[in-house]
């Protein structure tokens, strides 16, 4: 963390840039690069996340700078309007959480983050997909032929587990910390307990 430059919003949130600027940030839903078409956050916003979760993404960027790599950012916090707009863009949960399931997204928590991988200039390296890629050549599991993309989805994956995070089968870009019942309400959190690995495949 840079000394004096990441402070701690109310609510548990930082801004992943103040908090490790190396990190790159490119916000999908803040412009219209993304499968909607339009911007969901205002362009200014922050990459937001709870302070816990900024803790693990230093910890995986650290890991990766020392073999010439870093993380991406395409989504951090993602605010209940923008959820509601994205439900109903797709109506799939397979996807994308029904933001009144009583849990919801973990981005609207501030507990999972939308990685991708650069090299050491902060240039995009090949990866299996695009970002929101809903077909199965997003799955966490990359079937394809190609060995260069294999080995960076590979180094993506176990930066990411070392940090403490882990992935999605659906959507490999996709990150969520360990422990995120502990940002869920009371009620819901009985609920996810109860429910295993349910509300882990959802956006």
């Amino acid at each position: 963390m840079v000394q004096g430059a990441a402070p701690v919003l109310e609510g548990g949130f930082v801004d992943i840039k103040r908090f490790d600027p190396t990190i790159v940030i490119d916000l999908r839903y803040a412009g219209a690069n993304n499968f909607t078409r339009r911007a969901l956050y205002p362009p200014e916003m922050p990459a937001l996340v709870r302070l816990s979760v900024a803790k693990r993404l230093v910890f995986a960027q650290k890991f990766l700078k020392e073999r010439g790599y870093g993380l991406k950012i395409w989504d951090a916090y993602r605010p209940s309007a923008a959820q509601h707009q994205l439900w109903e863009a797709t109506h799939n949960n397979s996807y994308v959480a029904d933001p009144k399931d009583g849990v919801g997204s973990m981005h609207t928590r501030g507990a999972a983050v939308d990685a991708t991988l650069v090299d050491r200039n902060g240039k995009d390296v090949p990866m299996p997909t695009e970002f929101d890629n809903f077909t199965p050549a997003a799955m966490t599991n990359y079937q394809g032929p190609d060995q260069v993309v294999r080995a960076n989805l590979k180094r993506l994956q176990k930066a990411m587990a070392r940090a403490g995070f882990y992935g999605l089968r659906t959507e490999w870009w996709h990150f969520t910390i360990a422990d995120w019942q502990k940002y869920l309400p009371n009620q819901a959190a009985r609920t996810a307990q109860v429910s295993g690995t349910e509300w882990q495949g959802k956006l």
